[in-house]
C-alpha cells in the first residue's frame, strides 16, 4: 500500500498533536475537580454557618481555601491554594502563605472562605503586589457568636472572612503575617 508524502505527514502531525491534546483534557480534569471540590467547600461552609449563604448572594467575590496546612514550633508557617469566584465562575487561582515567630507548637489543617462585598475590595486583591489580611480594606473575622447576632443588612465591612474544618492541635500565641497571591 502506497502512501502519499503529504498523508504521512499529516499523520506524523497529528501524532506529534496527541501529547498536547492529552495535556489539554488533564488540564480540563484539574479544572472539574477543583471546581468540584470548591463546590463542596462552599457548601459545607453554608450549612455550617448561613450567614455566609445569606452574604454570597450579594458578595462581588468570593475567595476560597478549602485546606491550609499550618505548622509550627516557635517558628512556623502555613500554605494553602485557592480559587477566586466571582458570580459562579472561578476567574482565578491564588495561595495563602503565612509565617509565624512565639511560643506556639502543633500542626493543623482549616479552610476559609473570605467574602468581597464590594468592587473596591475585589479591585485591590487584584492591584496589590500580594494581599495582606489586616491591611487595605477593612476586614472582619466571622465567628459562630458573630454569625448568629448580625444578618448580611446590618454587616458593613468590605470582607468578611469564615473559618471552618478546623482539625488538629495547634497551641500558643505569636506574631503571624500572612498573604494572598495570585498564582500565574
Amino acid at each position: 500500500m502506497r502512501h502519499s508524502r503529504r498523508s504521512v505527514i499529516s499523520a506524523l502531525g497529528a501524532l506529534g498533536a496527541l501529547p498536547m491534546l492529552s495535556q489539554a483534557s488533564a488540564l480540563a480534569d484539574e479544572t472539574k475537580s477543583v471546581d468540584s471540590r470548591i463546590d463542596a467547600t462552599l457548601k459545607k461552609l453554608y450549612a455550617q454557618a448561613p450567614l455566609a449563604k445569606e452574604l454570597s448572594a450579594s458578595a462581588k467575590g468570593i475567595l476560597v481555601f478549602p485546606k491550609i496546612t499550618k505548622a509550627g514550633f516557635l517558628f512556623g508557617g502555613a500554605y494553602g491554594e485557592g480559587v477566586l469566584r466571582k458570580g459562579g465562575v472561578d476567574v482565578g487561582r491564588y495561595n495563602s502563605v503565612a509565617a509565624s515567630w512565639g511560643l506556639q507548637a502543633g500542626v493543623q489543617a482549616f479552610g476559609y472562605a473570605l467574602f468581597f462585598m464590594n468592587d473596591d475590595a475585589l479591585a485591590y486583591l487584584d492591584k496589590s503586589d500580594g494581599f495582606e489580611l489586616g491591611s487595605g480594606p477593612s476586614f472582619v473575622a466571622v465567628d459562630k457568636g458573630m454569625a448568629k447576632k448580625y444578618s448580611s443588612s446590618t454587616l458593613t465591612k468590605d470582607i468578611y472572612a469564615f473559618i471552618f474544618s478546623q482539625r488538629g492541635l495547634m497551641g500558643g500565641f505569636g506574631i503571624e503575617g500572612s498573604k494572598i497571591s495570585r498564582l500565574k
